[in-house]
């Protein structure tokens, strides 16, 4: 490496941090994901940054100032469909994210992990925020029933509803308030993206084989370096096909019509990748133990953290391994659910695979430790 280059790198801290970070030998290309979350937060700041130049957040013109960015500004179809498409690919890879870290056991890294749920919460709520901004018909229906839960809070909930609002049904306010917020919480995100890198290199990655401690590793600079630039190669090539000819694939059809708050949508529904909450959400016949339900989805991976196996994998556990793939295709048939319309037979389905879904996380706890004490 440029020496010159070398002595500015040490300087600005980087050398420690990236190039000279011990990272073990053998881990697999599911560990690329955290530098492709790291690519997809660059490009989602800088398209968001520039489609705000020519957003306006009023109920009167920003149905119209999207169309403008689409049709009149040089570039802003581009910027726009990487900024849609980049949300979905944002979640993708979060998702595989967290499975690697559930089957890797990630989580015996208490602090990494506990930030790393704070991200996912975070991220679910500036998604959220961002989907109201093009005021169509699934914005404002959409906007309508998720803060509508707040209600069911014991006491204050219509009063937090109401200042969310900043009326008494979402409008002009709520709209200018969830720009706002879209704008700023991803610095507040980026805050504890840092946090969680700290973390990270301060008790070094997991590997396939589950092993730990100071031995086998290589420097991260130049090997896995190159090696998060074929993920990011690859990626691109997936990515950017989308956007150029699939841009609008994952996107709801009712979004292309302006919001009306005097039509409601046949079904009501939000984008794929919160689908699995939704589901458990509306499965749950009170509303209250429906909010509850929908975070729980979500903060129940933090029980994780009361494991402190001697094992660093699951396929040590032969049958929580074939339990965990039941349990992917689980949030898989989860999301068709929350996809379908609150009939029969959906509902009573939903019900059976929201239950499935928390019993997998007591008995992931419950297996590992017993499988524990067994061998001790």
């Amino acid at each position: 490496m440029n020496y010159k280059l070398f002595r500015k790198l040490n300087f600005l801290g980087i050398n420690s941090f990236i190039i000279d970070l011990s990272s073990p030998l053998n881990i697999s290309y599911f560990w690329n994901f955290g530098s492709l979350l790291g690519l997809m937060l660059l490009i989602q700041f800088l398209t968001g940054l520039f489609l705000s130049f020519h957003y306006s957040a009023s109920v009167l013109m920003a149905y119209e100032s999207v169309i403008h960015i689409v049709r009149d500004v040089n570039g802003g179809w581009l910027l726009r469909y990487m900024h849609i498409n980049g949300a979905s690919f944002f979640f993708i890879f979060l998702y595989f994210h967290v499975g690697r870290g559930l089957y890797y056991f990630s989580f015996k890294k208490t602090l990494v992990w506990l930030t790393g749920v704070i991200i996912f919460l975070l991220l679910m709520m500036i998604a959220f925020m961002g989907y109201i901004l093009p005021w169509g018909q699934m914005s404002l229906w959409g906007a309508t029933v998720i803060t509508n839960l707040l209600s069911s809070i014991p006491v204050w909930g219509e009063m937090i509803v109401y200042w969310i609002w900043g009326g008494y049904s979402v409008g002009n306010p709520t709209l200018i308030r969830f720009f706002s917020f879209h704008f700023f919480f991803p610095f507040f995100m980026i805050f504890v993206i840092f946090l969680h890198l700290i973390f990270l290199h301060g008790t070094g990655s997991g590997n396939p084989l589950g092993l730990s401690g100071s031995y086998d590793k290589i420097y991260f600079y130049p090997y896995f370096l190159f090696k998060d630039f074929i993920g990011f190669f690859f990626f691109m090539f997936i990515y950017l096909s989308v956007v150029f000819f699939f841009p609008l694939i994952l996107v709801d059809s009712e979004n292309f019509i302006v919001a009306n708050s005097m039509i409601t949508p046949l079904h009501i529904q939000p984008e794929w990748y919160y689908l699995f909450s939704y589901a458990i959400l509306r499965s749950v016949p009170n509303k209250l133990g429906g909010v509850i339900s929908l975070f729980c989805s979500i903060l129940i991976l933090l029980i994780l953290m009361f494991i402190n196996s001697k094992f660093n994998s699951l396929k040590f556990y032969p049958f929580m391994d074939f339990t965990y793939f039941l349990f992917i295709n689980n949030l898989f048939l989860l999301m068709w659910v929350g996809s379908c319309p609150i009939e029969y037979p959906f509902y009573g389905i939903g019900q059976l695979l929201g239950f499935f879904f928390f019993f997998f996380f007591f008995m992931y706890v419950y297996f590992v430790k017993f499988w524990d004490n067994l061998l001790n």
